[in-house]
């Protein structure tokens, strides 16, 4: 082969590469939006909400669809903004800050610290469509108050019907069953406190 065939065929290569690197769609991002709800006045005056735990199957900048039928339905060019823990505490930070009237609300791993009134722990076990199309939030939650042993345990599961097709019509009933996730979580703390 000569040198000018060598040139030829290397720059139809280059030419093939920058097509396909052109016909990959890029990601479309996502972020939960923050809801409001009913506020509430007497709740703990500083609260940490430590790392939130999900289920490994949502651990992944992909939104999953469905986990239903055995299978995992990823959307391969609709992504997370950014990881799907640390947007889910900034976006419920955002919230009970909103519920909680005279209440300090930090991130665990915020640079922000303070000596805590009452810490929540939190596990998400799942965030995607059932086989009906709805949305399904599943948590466990843990609040536990300074001085007292004993911690608060309760299960959450919301269902959420989303107004349209698609994934942002499916991230909308996310940021629905996140915002009723904070409205227990604040009943929670409101509770907790009152009967201190």
């Amino acid at each position: 082969m000569t040198g000018r065939s060598l040139k030829r065929r290397a720059g139809m290569l280059a030419s093939l590469a920058a097509l396909a690197a052109c016909a990959s769609p890029t990601p479309k991002l996502y972020t939960i939006a923050p809801i409001d709800g009913p506020t509430r006045a007497g709740g703990p005056g500083v609260v940490v909400l430590q790392t939130i735990v999900v289920a490994r199957y949502l651990e992944r900048l992909q939104i999953v669809g469905s986990s239903e039928n055995y299978r995992l339905e990823v959307m391969p060019f609709d992504w997370w903004g950014e990881p799907l823990p640390a947007m889910l505490a900034r976006i419920l930070n955002e919230e009970l800050s909103q519920r909680l009237l005279r209440t300090t609300v930090l991130n665990e791993n915020g640079a922000v610290t303070s000596t805590p009134d009452a810490t929540i722990a939190l596990n998400i076990r799942r965030l995607d469509l059932n086989s009906a199309g709805s949305l399904v939030l599943q948590a466990q939650a843990e609040v536990t108050f300074k001085g007292r042993p004993e911690p608060v345990l309760r299960s959450f599961r919301f269902v959420v019907a989303p107004q349209g097709a698609g994934v942002p019509s499916e991230v909308a009933a996310i940021s629905a069953a996140v915002g009723q996730l904070a409205d227990g979580l604040a009943s929670m703390l409101f509770a907790g406190r009152a009967t201190k």
